[in-house]
């Protein structure tokens, strides 16, 4: 169990996915991303293993959540900003978004 107060230390954002692209140098098929999260925290790069389900042309413009502030976290010769959220079932990941469009950068709580 965490307590509430570590619960609000994650700081879980909506962003827009700008660019996605593939990542052959990582260990296990992967995406680079390129996500907008607004004005405050700008644009944040992310590596995301999201290849069994999506191909690069949907992820463009695609809403997502993610964890804006975690460590960066170098991934082979790319340094990851944020973490994408996603529900894994095996090596299937489906993308957490909000179920319409919102402002990058809003916060989730």
């Amino acid at each position: 169990m965490i307590s509430w107060d570590d619960f609000q230390k994650v700081d879980m954002r909506v962003g827009t996915i700008l660019e996605a692209e593939e990542f052959p140098e990582a260990r296990n098929p992967a995406y680079k991303l390129k996500i907008d999260f607004g004005k405050d925290l700008g644009v944040k790069k992310s590596s995301a293993q999201l290849t069994s389900l999506y191909t690069p042309e949907d992820l463009i413009g695609k809403q997502v959540i993610a964890v804006v502030n975690f460590p960066k976290k170098q991934i082979g010769p790319f340094m990851s900003e944020c973490l994408v959220l996603g529900a894994v079932q095996g090596k299937d990941v489906t993308l957490l978004a909000p179920n319409q469009a919102v402002a990058n950068g809003l916060s989730i709580s």
